[in-house]
Formats: C-alpha cells, structure tokens, sequence
C-alpha cells in the first residue's frame, strides 16, 4: 500500500500536468473548440489532460503554430 509521501509524489506532478493543460486550451484553442476541450479536460481530470496532451495539443500546434 502507498503511503502518503508516495502519493504526494505521484499526485504534484499529475496535478501540475492538469492545471497546464487546463490553462493551455483556455488561451489557446480557437473559440469553437475551447468550451468543449475545457469541459473534457476538467470534467475528466487528469485523464481528460493527458487526452488532451497526447491528442489534441500536438494536432493544434501544427494546425495553428501556438
């Protein structure tokens, strides 16, 4: 069983990988996607960032450059 200090360990980074990506879409999704990738990303939590990562955000920056 994991103790608290293993938790911390797997829990900081994730939760900083899900405010990054949170704050990703909110500046840089065009307007007709943002509500739907935000609603994704936050309603899913980390799974819905990690979705977001590995899917979308690669796809964006070669679509718009940002």
């Amino acid at each position: 069983m994991l103790g608290i200090g293993e938790l911390m360990i797997l829990m900081v980074p994730l939760l900083g990988i899900w405010i990054w990506m949170v704050a990703d879409c909110a500046l840089h999704e065009p307007p007709q996607d943002r509500t739907m990738w935000l609603l994704i990303t936050i309603l899913t939590g980390v799974i819905g960032a990690l979705i977001y990562l590995i899917y979308r955000r690669p796809q964006r920056r070669a679509q718009f450059g940002r």
